[in-house]
């Protein structure tokens, strides 16, 4: 269910703003967005998961308070954002 370490530096490495970044929201947003990626498909095969289902709607609530602040702090960046991971607005 969660992102293998390989993974997730890719992930890194592909989002980052500058080299050594790790905490920026484009970061953020996309280790969640896999994470939560991971967890739907979890579902598919285990319906009843009600305490798995409970960290999901928190990653996506933490996510969708990440795009918005960085929606207010950049809209550019934001777009490229959603464009790039195939969110919906």
């Amino acid at each position: 269910m969660s992102v293998t370490a390989e993974a997730k530096q890719k992930i890194i490495k592909d989002n980052a703003q500058a080299k050594g970044d790790t905490g920026s929201p484009e970061v953020q947003v996309a280790i969640l967005t896999e994470r939560i990626r991971n967890l739907t498909e979890h579902f598919k095969d285990h319906h009843k998961d009600n305490h798995s289902r409970r960290g999901l709607l928190k990653m996506v609530n933490k996510r969708r308070s990440l795009l918005a602040y960085l929606k207010n702090k950049d809209v550019a960046r934001y777009n490229a954002l959603i464009q790039k991971l195939g969110l919906r607005k």
